[in-house]
């Protein structure tokens, strides 16, 4: 009987090791990939490539202000003293606290938390909107100081601050120049940040709509997790932005 059995059933041993080795494919997984975790780490290798690339990006355009700075430096300090800090600062509380909510939607993400994922995208949105609002009205003050650098730019109030309620040291003409390489780098530099966050913004609206569609309930958390990377890279690009134009070399009563 016991041989029966075994005759009966001879690939019974090969069937089930066959199914242990078997993968569930999930609508997300791709075929090139034998399991989803190797997707996955793929994925993440995928960008923390792309954030080098960032990385050796912004890092050239802060050697090139440092540079500027060293040369020029009466320049620079007194351009620096036309920023403000409290629009600066409240950009800088604004960014950290996106970043706390994207955290907490990678957390929803990986517990299948559908409600909160959508909840917490939706305020690292706002909060990312009202970054770029507070930066529209810094850059709407700079035109109508004429401090866009180009044809227009007005150095004015660089050579005869007194006459402009500005309590700074006048500068040499040919210095008061320089101060368009400080707007300039300004406008290079934070503008490409604000592209970097509009960028994030449409994804975000993206990832909102894909999250309320239930994608990531499943344990398919990837582009989440790979986007909050992305969003804390801004982050951590604009602390080192905002100390850098906004703060070193600033006199008492700016």
């Amino acid at each position: 009987m016991d041989n029966a059995i075994v005759a009966t059933h001879p690939h019974t041993h090969e069937t089930a090791v066959a199914a242990e080795h078997e993968h569930v494919v999930l609508p997300q997984h791709r075929h090139h990939f034998e399991t989803k975790e190797q997707q996955r780490e793929a994925a993440t290798f995928g960008m923390w490539l792309f954030l080098l690339t960032e990385i050796m990006f912004f890092g050239g355009l802060f050697f090139a202000y440092l540079l500027y700075r060293n040369w020029y430096h009466d320049a620079f300090v007194v351009s620096s003293n036309q920023l403000s800090i409290p629009l600066g600062a409240a950009n800088t509380a604004i960014l950290i606290t996106s970043g706390f909510f994207m955290a907490l939607g990678v957390w929803a993400a990986e517990v299948q938390k559908k409600g909160l994922l959508v909840l917490f995208l939706v305020l690292t949105t706002f909060f990312g909107v009202a970054f770029l609002g507070i930066k529209a009205v810094e850059y709407h003050e700079k035109w109508e100081k004429h401090h866009i650098p180009g044809a227009h730019f007005d150095v004015s109030q660089f050579i005869n601050p007194q006459a402009y309620g500005l309590k700074e040291k006048p500068l040499a003409p040919d210095m008061a120049q320089k101060t368009q390489v400080f707007f300039f780098l300004y406008f290079a530099m934070t503008g490409m940040h604000a592209f970097h966050m509009i960028l994030g913004i449409g994804l975000l609206f993206w990832l909102t709509w894909r999250a309320n569609r239930g994608e990531f309930s499943s344990g398919y958390v990837a582009p989440i997790e790979n986007f909050g990377l992305y969003w804390h890279f801004v982050d951590i690009v604009w602390l080192f932005l905002f100390p850098l134009l906004y703060l070193i070399n600033r006199h008492p009563g700016y």
